[in-house]
C-alpha cells in the first residue's frame, strides 16, 4: 500500500489499484464523477457515503489536480 497524496493511497489489492480516500474502498474516481454531476460535498456524504469526511472529498480534488499539474500536453498547434 502506499500513500500517494493527502488522504488517498493505493493497494493492488483493493479496487484493482485505483486511488481510494485511504481506509476506504471509495474510488477518488466515483467521489470525482459525483462532484462532476453537480453534487455538493455534504450531498456526497449525506446520499452515498456517510463514513467520508469533507476532507476526503477535498483530498480528491487535490488528487486530481496534482495530477492534471504535471501532465504535459504535446501536440498543440
Amino acid at each position: 500500500m502506499a500513500i500517494i497524496a493527502d488522504r488517498i493511497e493505493v493497494n493492488p489489492e483493493i479496487c484493482h489499484g485505483k486511488p481510494v480516500i485511504a481506509g476506504t474502498r471509495v474510488p477518488v474516481y466515483m467521489i470525482l464523477g459525483l462532484l462532476a454531476e453537480g453534487l455538493t460535498p455534504e450531498e456526497i456524504i449525506r446520499d452515498y457515503y456517510n463514513h467520508i469526511t469533507k476532507e476526503d472529498i477535498l483530498a480528491c480534488l487535490k488528487y486530481a489536480k496534482s495530477l492534471i499539474e504535471k501532465e504535459e500536453v504535446v501536440g498543440i498547434p
